[in-house]
């Protein structure tokens, strides 16, 4: 099918959009797709139970086809999602026929189950959209979904091969596989010419769809035959190759119902206890399958217009239909791809496609029924065929070339080997339970330790004197440094207790930084506290940073962290900022080796570290220009962009260098404390300010205008010359830290 550009949605005036006639046609095609499927999975269903049935499966398929597509049309409300019996369904309702016929249930038991599961599978889908879980179904592993569709694939090409055939009844399809002269001729080539023709007019691109093909051929076979070879075939009256005459009325349609009437009003009334635990398991299958192939659809559909589309109303829609389609006999059903991109192809636009799709279907019923009576078994089954080994992923194979995707496809194989075998419900928590312990392999594969550092590899924002740093590069080996990241749960935490427990001997302090993490559970949680315990015991301290109030999983990390009594660990210490925690073990480390920053009182010209090599007679020529300015805590000191030309040397107090981050925020580049200078770069070249500066507390300065400065110190050349070093040497050392930083940085 090839892509059709999105049309602009109609405009609506009143209940229905103004313009029909893109969703007329649209449904006109997607009824010719989507009432011959609708009838082949119907009778389906029903074969089992006798060939004399076949006609009440076609019946209940055009029902399906009918009140599913009008009521999920009106209810679901996704723009050109067309809703039809589908695969799914068939698998799993003949599935259940097949196995109360084989234990011996009759007829009447077995068509009351199939209708207990249509209405409990359908209020199940409807609870799926009540509580929201659209959106869950969406999140189902593809793997597993794969599995799914593959395994119903196969499902409906072993159950459907027999009929194509007309295998003897009892006949094992492996045993009716080796024996070509157990094949019924006729039905051999009616399917062979079905199939055939669906597989040409795929390929062929056209706008016909390919299942008109396939019956078109189907029956050009069927009639060839029966004019030259069997003429028995002519006649339509106990003729088992064909669906047979259909009858139309209000007895046929309420049959089930009356049945279900007897269950619950009387359980004694039918000869057999209904098989309960066999209804209820496979309207759980069916509810779920029959979600995931709407919503599928939904995807596909939104992928190629645009639109948007609401998984939980259009479960509620989708249950709805299919709890009416049952109650009037018919056959459950979903939001199909096939008919529905038939539908985006040939014009429909809105989700009335779909009702108009219903429309169509009940005149074709009406004014057809009786040519619709000869349709052959052998071709509907040979359609069936052919959407089942579509619906197989044959791709997934490619998945063995490769080791790593070598569990994604046992993962497949898996799901698609039990779904044949044990069944779909036992299938589907396979696969998941498979998609939980892949998730979890990768998961403790992935590190969850981002980045390793030392207090060597990297410094608080806060500017240091040399001789500061000098110690903080000395002593930065004590302080062991770790960026988490990932999911932090019981399957990595192992791993990760071990990889840092072993890098403790020597360290003073651990800190960890939570920046990265995505999750933590309660062992988590235990082995951080653990790490404390190991810290305490060596008279080290743990320090915890950027906590969170609320990782993506919702969870508020900085108040988990505090319920657990972490946080009141003597030996811990909890920062809601990386630089904070950095500050506070640098000013740890200088506090021991005596190096404490200066925190009260003002310091005078000659304090300052830039001016300690001049003399009394230069630091008096400075005194004389200065200028003394005092800002309160926030004040703006200079803003980017306005004219340097200041020397500013910090009294008391400090500044902090601020960049414009994204949104409103603000990025900090440095921290400066007492005795420390800015304002150089522009102070030398004269160019305007590159970042903005603001008071960190109450500060007082110290400011030099470079006219005044060039004019003080025109006669003391060598003063100036050793101000001019002192900055030199300044910016050299800040610069040369900073590219230690970031080479750090690149190689962690």
């Amino acid at each position: 099918m090839t892509d059709v550009p999105s049309q602009p949605d109609q405009k609506t005036s009143g209940f229905f959009p103004s313009d029909l006639t893109g969703d007329v046609w649209g449904g006109f095609a997607a009824m010719l797709v989507a009432l011959p499927s609708a009838i082949a999975f119907g009778v389906t269903i029903f074969t089992p139970l006798g060939g004399q049935y076949g006609a009440r499966g076609a019946m209940a398929g055009m029902l399906g086809a009918m009140v599913l597509g009008l009521i999920a049309g009106l209810f679901g409300g996704t723009k050109r999602l067309i809703s039809a019996p589908c695969a799914p369904a068939a698998a799993v309702l003949s599935a259940l026929t097949i196995d109360m016929m084989q234990s011996g249930y009759p007829v009447p038991v077995i068509v009351t189950s199939l209708l207990l599961v249509t209405l409990l599978s359908s209020l199940v889908q409807m609870c799926f959209g009540v509580l929201r879980m659209g959106q869950l179904i969406n999140y189902m592993p593809y793997p597993v979904v794969c599995g799914y569709l593959s395994g119903v694939g196969f499902i409906i090409i072993l159950s459907q091969l027999p009929k194509w055939l007309a295998l003897p009844t009892g006949t094992s399809l492996l045993h009716g596989l080796l024996q070509p002269h157990l094949w019924q001729p006729a039905n051999s080539v009616i399917g062979a010419a079905t199939a055939l023709a669906m597989v040409l007019a795929a390929r062929r691109k056209g706008g016909v769809p390919s299942v008109i093909y396939g019956l078109l051929a189907g029956f050009a076979a069927y009639w060839l035959m029966a004019l030259t070879i069997w003429p028995d075939l002519r006649s339509i009256h106990h003729n088992p190759y064909v669906i047979g005459s259909l009858h139309i009325g209000l007895s046929d349609v309420g049959a089930a119902l009356q049945d279900l009437g007897m269950v619950l009003t009387d359980a004694g009334a039918l000869p057999h206890q209904m098989p309960w635990n066999s209804i209820v398991m496979t309207a759980l299958t069916l509810s779920v399958l029959l979600s995931i192939d709407t919503l599928k659809t939904c995807i596909a559909l939104d992928t190629m217009t645009g639109a948007r589309y609401n998984p939980n109303r259009e479960l509620i829609g989708q249950g709805l239909g299919n709890f009416m389609t049952g109650l009037l006999g018919g056959t459950p059903g979903a939001g199909t791809i096939g008919p529905s991109l038939v539908n985006h192809a040939s014009g429909g636009v809105t989700a009335y496609s779909s009702v108009f799709q219903a429309v169509w279907s009940l005149l074709a019923v009406a004014l057809l029924s009786s040519v619709i009576a000869w349709v052959p078994i052998a071709a509907l089954a040979a359609i069936l065929v052919v959407v089942g080994f579509s619906m197989i992923d044959w791709k997934a194979f490619r998945l063995l070339k490769s080791g790593d995707t070598l569990i994604d496809f046992m993962v497949i194989a898996l799901v698609v080997v039990v779904a044949n075998t044990i069944g779909l419900i036992a299938a589907s928590g396979l696969g998941i339970v498979l998609s939980v312990l892949l998730f979890m392999r990768e998961q403790i594969h992935t590190s969850t330790m981002r980045r390793r550092m030392t207090g060597q590899d990297v410094f608080s924002k806060r500017a240091r004197q040399h001789e500061e740093h000098a110690v903080l590069v000395k002593r930065g080996q004590e302080t062991l440094i770790i960026e988490l990241q990932g999911s932090l749960f019981f399957g990595t935490t192992s791993q990760l207790f071990d990889e840092i427990s072993r890098d403790l001997d020597g360290r003073r302090t651990l800190l960890l930084d939570f920046m990265y993490v995505q999750s933590l559970d309660y062992t988590a949680g235990h082995m951080i506290e653990r790490l404390g315990n190991e810290l305490a015991k060596h008279n080290a301290t743990l320090v915890l940073s950027h906590l969170p109030d609320q990782l993506p999983n919702g969870r508020d990390l900085h108040a988990y962290i505090d319920h657990l009594g972490i946080s009141q660990h003597p030996s811990t210490r909890l920062f809601k900022h990386f630089n904070d925690a950095l500050e506070w073990i640098e000013d740890r480390i200088l506090e021991d080796e005596g190096l404490a920053s200066v925190t009260a009182g003002q310091l005078s010209l000659g304090d300052f570290p830039l001016l300690k090599d001049l003399d009394a007679d230069d630091l008096s020529a400075l005194h004389a220009i200065a200028q003394k300015r005092f800002f309160e805590k926030g004040a703006v000191i200079s803003e980017i962009g306005t004219l340097g030309h200041e020397l500013m040397l910090i009294q008391s107090g400090e500044v902090r260098m601020l960049l414009p981050a994204s949104g409103e925020g603000k990025l900090l580049l440095a921290t400066l404390g007492t005795g420390h200078v800015f304002g150089e770069m522009s102070f030398l070249d004269g160019v305007p300010h590159a970042v903005e500066v603001v008071a960190g507390r109450d500060t007082h300065l110290l400011i030099l205008d470079r006219t005044a400065f060039s004019a003080a110190l025109a006669d003391r050349p060598k003063a100036s010359a050793l101000i001019m070093q002192a900055l030199a040497r300044a910016i050299s050392r800040r610069l040369r830290r900073s590219n230690m930083e970031i080479h750090n940085l690149r190689l962690t």
